[in-house]
């Protein structure tokens, strides 16, 4: 058969089409496009590859995963892919599991925990290979992929999860060094803008803007809580505005929180650096291109995503799950009051320590 003879462009190419045009068997065809389970020769292999290119043979993946037990894919639920932690941290997700062969399903909870777990039982119902969950919750309920015998490895997790692998970082010793930062300028009233989620569960940057406070030998200043968004900063820096000791600093748990103070700041008439310092959380994008450009602690978004991809591709029941945290630095702009790089809006970096 020549490729004019060919199934019509309006027909789906079969492996048994393949097979005829090139001559072999539909097990060798089988062999050919799942690398094994027996080998090829390389002629015939070659001769396989080339009716597939000239039939335009896609195999189904579907199909394909009933036979081999696999799907190829893995879940990501983030809380919102519109915030530009998020898309930073699914992109590296993305690129993780393709480097490894696997296409990515990924939907958004939008921070509430309904939504969450309808993800769930859908990327179960899905078969796919695994989870990864950036959930609202500190200690999530995982029961649709424990019953379907799906692994799940939590992302942008502080704390150890029993039972599950977690990536995170260390939330307080970030914020610590923002706080010690800031002290370090002589500030002595920081304040601080803290993220809400749906749990209410303690975060770690709130105890790490406590401990630099503490260890420093000075009072909390005032704290605000709002959601981790443009508008909850711009509400908590209304808010601030409005303090009757009004202070001179603030950490903000969130670069998008930070974002949001800085134009409330701005519309009450109050500059940043030289009236308030601002340090905000994440290291995203957008913070370097605020005005004033943001100081902000950095997450290693890309070592997190391929540690938690590795993490889940290589899970087993036998296979002691494993809590990875990363370490943090500290991107030094002008928000903080710092002037860098001759005057310049480059950025210099802090680095915080590992941990131990």
């Amino acid at each position: 058969m020549t490729p004019l003879e060919g199934p019509s462009s309006r027909t789906q190419v079969t492996r048994k089409d393949v097979a005829r045009y090139a001559g072999v068997s539909t097990a060798v065809v089988s062999y050919v496009v799942n690398d094994g389970p027996k080998k090829v020769a390389p002629a015939t292999e070659a001769k396989v590859r080339e009716a597939i290119r000239l039939l335009g043979y896609r195999p189904n993946a579907a199909a394909r995963a009933l036979k081999l037990g696999s799907s190829k894919t893995i879940g990501l639920i983030i809380p919102d892919n519109s915030n530009p932690f998020f898309s930073l941290l699914a992109h590296a997700v993305e690129d993780a599991a393709a480097a490894l062969g696997y296409a990515l399903f990924m939907t958004n909870s939008d921070g509430n925990l309904a939504k969450e777990k309808r993800n769930l039982r859908s990327l179960a119902a899905r078969q796919v290979d695994g989870v990864i969950l950036s959930s609202v919750l500190l200690y999530p309920d995982l029961a649709e992929l424990e019953s379907a015998d799906i692994p799940a490895v939590l992302l942008n997790h502080a704390t150890d999860a029993a039972g599950f692998n977690s990536v995170g970082v260390d939330l307080a010793g970030g914020a610590r060094i923002a706080v010690e930062h800031l002290i370090s300028h002589g500030h002595t009233n920081i304040a601080l803008a803290m993220g809400t989620n749906t749990g209410n569960d303690f975060d770690g940057r709130e105890l790490g803007w406590r401990q630099a406070l503490t260890d420093a030998g000075l009072a909390e200043g005032p704290i605000i809580r709002s959601y981790f968004t443009r508008d909850g900063g711009y509400e908590a820096g209304k808010k601030f505005l409005r303090t009757v000791n009004r202070p001179t600093a603030i950490f903000a748990s969130s670069d998008m929180q930070a974002i949001g103070i800085l134009r409330a700041l701005s519309e009450g008439g109050v500059s940043v650096p030289e009236d308030v310092a601002l340090i905000g959380f994440d290291g995203s994008a957008e913070a370097e291109y605020s005005i004033p450009s943001l100081t902000t602690v950095e997450q290693p978004t890309r070592a997190m995503a391929e540690v938690a991809v590795r993490a889940l591709v290589g899970a087993s029941s036998d296979t002691e799950p494993e809590q990875r945290i990363f370490p943090t630095r500290l991107l030094i702009r002008r928000s903080c009051g710092c002037s860098v790089s001759n005057g310049g809006d480059s950025t210099a970096v802090h680095s915080l320590s590992p941990l131990s």
